[in-house]
């Protein structure tokens, strides 16, 4: 079962790495604000997903604190960003 986790964890560190690359160019060439918004909000989905594929990998609760924050910090900076790019201002 092991073996199974391991090849699991890093065809899925894999994908997630293609991915982000992918995303890393939508965030470089990206004709909008608005693409480069969501490539940004996809770049900190993509962090807490390989530091979770890591948690289950190593077997241990460590990474969960910082997964938590990486999603907690993400949802808060592409509200803002969001806001911004609607009214051109974050605090009203």
């Amino acid at each position: 079962m092991t073996a199974l986790i391991t090849a699991a964890a890093f065809f899925a560190l894999g994908c997630y790495a293609v991915a982000s690359i992918l995303v890393l160019i939508r965030l470089m060439r990206g004709p909008r604000a608005q693409d480069r918004v969501f490539a940004l909000d996809l770049l900190y989905f993509h962090a807490m997903l390989v530091i979770l594929v890591l948690d289950i990998h190593h077997k241990t609760d460590v990474y969960f604190d910082a997964a938590l924050l990486i999603a907690l910090f993400g949802f808060v900076s592409s509200s803002a960003m969001a806001k911004f790019i609607l009214r051109g201002e974050v605090i009203e």
